[in-house]
């Protein structure tokens, strides 16, 4: 069976949205030769990113993804998905980006010959973010800036706010992905997103109830709460909300703080300040690259219970997820201290998901794995934590977990 015949197959189609699995297989190969196969995109800053892997054809010149063993590359072993979530960019600490969702990531896929590199076949996998009939809503509902996604077909449906890092901006993909689950989802900008500061003094919560109290009074919003889904920076603004605002009935925070900080979080009369750094905690990788994941103080020591945020006022259901090699910050500890707060109050209204050899940047599925990279409050480049294959592995299980989180405790009264 001769080379030219090899075809690259993408299925059950070439278009699909992000979070799905597809099956890549390659066919008409000669039996039990070598085989690499390539992935490549290019994300909304330009940014190139790229893995591969050596497989073997079995004796019928087949190579099938899901389950033929990579024999080396970007990844080991059988991984579907490996093409996907193992790919590193070319420019060093790049996250990938993507600013608007009305247009799909496309994954360029490429078989080669593994002895003399000769390009035998190719394919494009369309990776879409909303589904068909929703509608994406850009908001500028007074001082408010977001965008909505309305899940097609007849509601209300269950409302969500998403809340994503201190890195500013607005990011969507997750928000319309969820969305597509059958949520309204309000992903919502609160620094450097069209006209909101890039510097502010201090965040006000009212901003973030001024966003509850939009998404709830929306005709396509079932009530009566609504959830939040936050990470990083923003866990503490979720976690404020559902202490001090009402309507809030399930959150999700993942890989948070437990006390404010960065920049002074302000509602009605009180001021939370942002927790202290410990700088001589910081430490360098062999490499050279900053590692903070110890940089904060003891936010229920001393002084610092000035920013811890008081969650044994809150009243909804609390899903914490959490990277155990997270190194942005100590994720776990702060954790098992908003755990022991809520428990010490008599509350056992959340859950925690513990992920052992995942980084910071717990995303949706097959986003690809980012180790390190620009932080904002830092000003440098710092490490995230995890490993590649664990790390996606965290975000298909966490994925599924916070949809059921949702489903469970979303539901109006009358539906239960």
């Amino acid at each position: 069976m001769a080379y030219s015949q090899a075809r690259l197959k993408i299925l059950p189609s070439v278009r699909c949205l992000f979070d799905k699995l597809v099956q890549i297989k390659v066919e008409g190969l000669a039996p039990h030769r070598p085989v690499e196969l390539r992935s490549k995109l290019v994300d909304d800053k330009g940014v190139v990113f790229r893995a591969s892997a050596q497989y073997k054809a079995d004796g019928a010149g087949l190579v099938d993804v899901c389950r033929s063993p990579s024999l080396g590359g970007s990844y080991r072993g059988v991984e579907p998905m490996g093409l996907f979530w193992s790919m590193a960019p070319d420019t060093p600490h790049s996250k990938l980006q993507k600013k608007t969702v009305l247009s799909p990531t496309v994954v360029e896929l490429e078989a080669l010959n593994g002895e003399t590199g000769e390009l035998l076949a190719t394919g494009t996998n369309e990776r879409g973010y909303m589904t068909e009939g929703m509608k994406r809503i850009p908001l500028q509902e007074g001082r408010l800036r977001g965008v909505l996604f309305i899940p097609p077909g007849k509601g209300p449906f269950p409302g969500i706010v998403d809340l994503y890092t201190f890195g500013g901006g607005l990011s969507e993909p997750r928000a319309s992905l969820l969305a597509g689950k059958g949520f309204a989802v309000l992903a919502l900008a609160y620094l450097r997103y069209q006209d909101l500061p890039k510097h502010p003094e201090n965040l006000d919560l009212e901003y973030f109830e001024e966003a509850v109290t939009y998404l709830r009074t929306r005709p396509e919003v079932a009530g009566p709460g609504i959830g939040i889904i936050s990470i990083s920076h923003s866990g503490a603004i979720a976690l404020s909300m559902s202490s001090f605002l009402s309507g809030i009935s399930a959150t999700v925070c993942i890989n948070f703080c437990n006390a404010n900080t960065v920049i002074p979080l302000h509602y009605q009369d009180m001021v939370f300040p942002p927790l202290e750094a410990e700088m001589e905690n910081v430490k360098f990788t062999d490499s050279g690259l900053i590692d903070i994941r110890d940089a904060l103080a003891d936010p229920t020591s001393g002084k610092n219970r000035a920013s811890l945020i008081p969650i044994e006022r809150a009243t909804c259901q609390f899903l914490f997820a959490v990277a155990e090699d997270d190194h942005n910050w100590n994720s776990a500890f702060f954790t098992k201290q908003a755990a022991a707060t809520l428990r010490n109050h008599g509350k056992e209204s959340f859950q925690v998901v513990s992920y052992p050899k995942a980084g910071h940047f717990l995303e949706f599925p097959h986003m690809p794995y980012c180790p390190s990279g620009f932080h904002g409050a830092v000003g440098s480049v710092v490490l995230f934590g995890g490993e590649p294959k664990a790390h996606s592995e965290a975000q298909l299980d966490l994925w599924e977990r916070v949809q059921a989180f949702f489903k469970s405790h979303l539901r109006p009264k009358s539906s239960l």
